[in-house]
């Protein structure tokens, strides 16, 4: 039998020609478009801001998060006072410090927060803004996650864990202020509190 007769033959020949012709398609595609068309979707903040998860597989499936100086303080804020504790811990300590900046009782910005009273030492708010050390970043992991967390709470992540606290304390110690205000919760190695006069705020602005 010649080859002119060989299904085989002719089959082979139909598949080379449709592989020549799908080949071809491809060379008029541009190289940005055959990556979206083959990479999978990037979860984005705005999307995760309508259905926050206070969990680490949640959060490691955000991209890297960066920002401004703001965005700087307030991700060290949280990576200094809160680094070890659950998710949940961490954006409940983002939480006081982004109820303060809308608070007329404190300065209206991140880090104006997070340093006042930093130029004497004990004298600030937050402990390690003024305890003498360096604030060096050793955990590269635990930062990038305070990041993430930093970013959705400037982006308007609902604050919903505190019920508007603007002060806390480590479950260790009872300061003598923590008599004047209302205790609003107890999450991890934290305990929360709110001036009761203060209105509450959910979400940042």
């Amino acid at each position: 039998m010649g080859p002119q007769n060989d299904p085989g033959a002719s089959v082979d020949s139909r598949l080379s020609k449709l592989l020549g012709e799908e080949r071809a398609s491809f060379t008029e595609v541009s190289p940005d478009r055959i990556a979206a068309i083959t990479t999978p979707p990037v979860k984005g903040y705005e999307t995760a801001l309508q259905a926050i998860q206070y969990s680490d597989a949640w959060l490691g499936e955000l991209p890297q998060a960066s920002g401004g100086k703001q965005w700087t303080c307030l991700a060290k804020a949280i990576y200094f006072e809160a680094r070890g504790e659950s998710v949940k811990g961490e954006f409940a300590v983002a939480e006081v410090i982004a109820n303060r900046v809308d608070s007329s009782y404190f300065p209206d910005n991140f880090c104006a927060v997070v340093h006042q009273g930093d130029e004497r030492r004990d004298a600030c708010q937050f402990s390690y803004a003024c305890d003498g050390r360096p604030d060096t970043i050793h955990e590269q992991a635990a930062f990038e996650k305070a990041g993430k967390i930093a970013k959705l709470i400037m982006e308007g992540a609902p604050r919903t864990l505190t019920d508007g606290a603007t002060y806390f304390h480590t479950v260790w110690v009872h300061p003598p202020w923590s008599h004047q205000f209302q205790e609003t919760a107890e999450i991890g190695a934290h305990v929360f509190y709110r001036n009761p006069v203060e209105p509450v705020q959910v979400a940042a602005n």
